[in-house]
């Protein structure tokens, strides 16, 4: 009897212990990241600084693989429906907390279907326009919004981003009319801003600094409650005529829920080392970027934040998405 009690208790505790020595094991292979929108926008440049960090600190190939389209919805559906192994990890943006509300049906949802591992980065957003738009202010710009209702274009990086949504807020909080183009991406829609086929854009500030510094595209407004450093000359929104407008981006990182703990704290602590270096923190603010440490649970806790937040914006701009 003592015999079988004895190996009952050996049988359970090796159980207990197989998911921690499977934890620190991992990684044996390489890991595919998945960013839900195309190169060259705001999450592509922030995954792919993130993942030449993980690669050598985790010694295994950290691989960035984009799967645009629905706003970013088919590239986190993939990971929501992808094995709970550590493998498959997935860059999540406030689009996605956006899209639980916008959308009517969505094939997964954030608070089920994923764990949250880490907070990458929070980005401003920038009000600019392409430099043939005869409006440098943002009270310049209501002017003319408001003597051509329906005639001004604004781009985005898809419907239900926040780069929509900031604009959505804007016309809310402003009253003027302008018509919605969307793109799937950052990367395609700043190629039409710049060549005048569209005339405004709230894009992510990471994927549009570059060119604003180099003048083929005019910044009007940042979209925080507060300037923006690496641009401090940049006026607010808020402060340039639209009291109480906020808007911005994060990025982080999420994995399919039911990962093993031990994974997720593992990869939160490469990305709050990789983010934290000088250096990193340095090619983030030329970027337009703020990086943003922390732990599984603050992340969590922003995004269920972010839900409720967006939710309100959604009702009351009163856009919805099949």
């Amino acid at each position: 009897m003592i015999k079988c009690i004895s190996r009952f208790t050996a049988l359970v505790l090796l159980c207990i212990a197989a998911p921690a020595s499977l934890a620190q094991a991992w990684p044996t292979k390489p890991i595919r990241y998945v960013v839900p929108f195309p190169p060259a926008g705001a999450t592509d440049i922030l995954a792919r600084f993130v993942a030449d960090r993980l690669s050598p600190a985790l010694g295994q190939q950290v691989v960035v693989e984009n799967r645009p389209g629905a706003a970013g919805n088919l590239g986190t559906d993939l990971v929501a429906k992808s094995a709970p192994d550590g493998y498959t990890i997935l860059m999540l943006t406030v689009a996605q907390t956006i899209s639980e509300t916008l959308y009517t049906k969505l094939p997964f949802s954030l608070s089920r279907n994923f764990a949250p591992t880490a907070l990458v980065a929070r980005v401003p957003n920038v009000m600019e326009v392409h430099p043939s738009v005869p409006a440098k202010t943002v009270k310049e710009f209501i002017a003319l919004a408001r003597s051509k209702p329906g005639q001004i274009n604004y781009a985005s990086s898809g419907s239900g981003t926040s780069i929509h949504m900031s604009a959505e807020l804007f016309k809310l909080m402003t009253g003027v009319d302008m018509v919605h183009v969307p793109y799937k991406g950052s990367g395609p829609a700043l190629i039409d801003l710049m060549s005048g086929q569209v005339s405004v854009m709230f894009d992510n500030l990471t994927s549009s600094i570059g060119y604003i510094r180099s003048g083929r595209l005019r910044a009007i407004a940042i979209t925080t409650a507060k300037r923006y450093p690496g641009l401090p000359a940049l006026p607010t929104v808020a402060e340039s005529g639209v009291p109480g407008y906020e808007a911005s981006a994060w990025f982080g990182v999420v994995a399919p829920a039911g990962v093993p703990r031990e994974i997720v704290a593992r990869l939160n602590m490469e990305i709050n080392r990789a983010i934290s270096q000088p250096d990193m923190r340095e090619r983030f603010e030329q970027q337009g970027a703020v990086p943003a440490p922390g732990t599984p649970a603050d992340f969590g806790e922003h995004i269920r934040s972010e839900v409720a937040k967006w939710a309100k914006v959604v009702k009351a701009s009163g856009a919805r998405v099949e």
